[in-house]
């Protein structure tokens, strides 16, 4: 049956795929990041998140609440979170450098493979959108990759802002 979903899956689908998987594994390598890119990359995966849940539930409230608190509570555990000790921020370039990590491949693979896993279970099953396991699941796992996203940037974002803010009062003195 494995088989049979593979061969039906259309082919912009694998496309989809290796891009994420290239632009994932990019990230395992230490890098210099803008500023627009770090806040590219969550509005983008979020669209994907926030797309692969209505699509599967419409505008339904249990579903997008559900989705909503689960990035609330990610986006807060993140930023409990200190960055890498080895991250920085050029202010001068607007640039960040970053250490290699395996999370934005994980996540970006955790959204791809929950819209894809999703898709097929209700091609296969429709009735699977009725249960309040499947309502609460699907939403809970989008939600909580956009929250980790969001809040690997916001961090990210706060180290701009602090970093400015420092070369600001430099300047000032």
């Amino acid at each position: 049956m494995l088989m049979q979903v593979i061969l039906h899956t259309p082919k912009w689908v694998f496309a989809v795929f290796f891009l994420l998987l290239w632009l994932g594994a990019k990230q395992l390598l230490t890098n210099q990041v803008s500023l627009s890119r770090v806040t590219l990359m969550p509005v983008a995966m979020g669209g994907l998140s926030v797309y692969g849940m209505v699509s599967v539930f419409g505008d339904a409230v249990g579903p997008l609440l559900g989705w909503a608190a689960a990035a609330v509570v990610m986006l807060s555990l993140v930023l409990q979170r200190p960055l890498p000790a080895t991250t920085r921020y050029d202010a001068a370039q607007r640039r960040f450098h970053v250490a290699g990590s395996a999370v934005p491949l994980a996540l970006m693979m955790g959204i791809f493979l929950t819209k894809y896993v999703v898709g097929a279970a209700l091609a296969m099953h429709p009735e699977l959108r009725q249960q309040a396991a499947f309502g609460l699941v699907v939403p809970v796992l989008y939600g909580a990759f956009t929250g980790v996203f969001v809040g690997r940037a916001v961090r990210l974002w706060k180290l701009a802002i602090r970093t400015d803010a420092m070369a600001g009062q430099v300047s000032a003195a």
